[in-house]
């Protein structure tokens, strides 16, 4: 294979492995996912099991909750809010928990939950 061949091959494939990796969300176009608000952004130890509603942008239907460094259950409503099912072996203990998002191959900021 020639020089300019291989070197039009190299550059098609760097090309081709980059594309949908930039400041849009490739899985559903909303741009990367972003968490405004949690809710409720806290709760006692010891509690029960309960939903977490994470609000933002840029969710898709892949999105899948992170508590800390474990995934939780979730359930996508729209490219503005994900639920999380929270168990309550989560918040046994007071301290807090960062919260993210993986959505269209990207994670979103990190919100810390405070359990009280």
């Amino acid at each position: 294979m020639s020089r300019i061949g291989l070197g039009l091959l190299l550059g098609i494939t760097l090309m081709g492995a980059g594309c949908g990796y930039s400041s849009h969300n490739y899985m559903n176009g909303n741009g990367m996912p972003k968490i405004t608000q949690l809710s409720p952004s806290s709760t006692p130890h010891g509690g029960a099991a309960f939903t977490l509603t994470v609000e933002g942008t840029g969710f898709g239907a892949d999105s899948v909750v992170y508590w800390g460094t474990m995934t939780r259950t979730t359930t996508y409503d729209s490219s503005m809010e994900v639920k999380a099912d929270i168990t309550a072996a989560d918040i046994t203990n007071a301290g807090t928990v960062q919260v993210y998002v993986h959505s269209g191959g990207a994670n979103s900021n990190a919100v810390p939950f405070t359990i009280q």
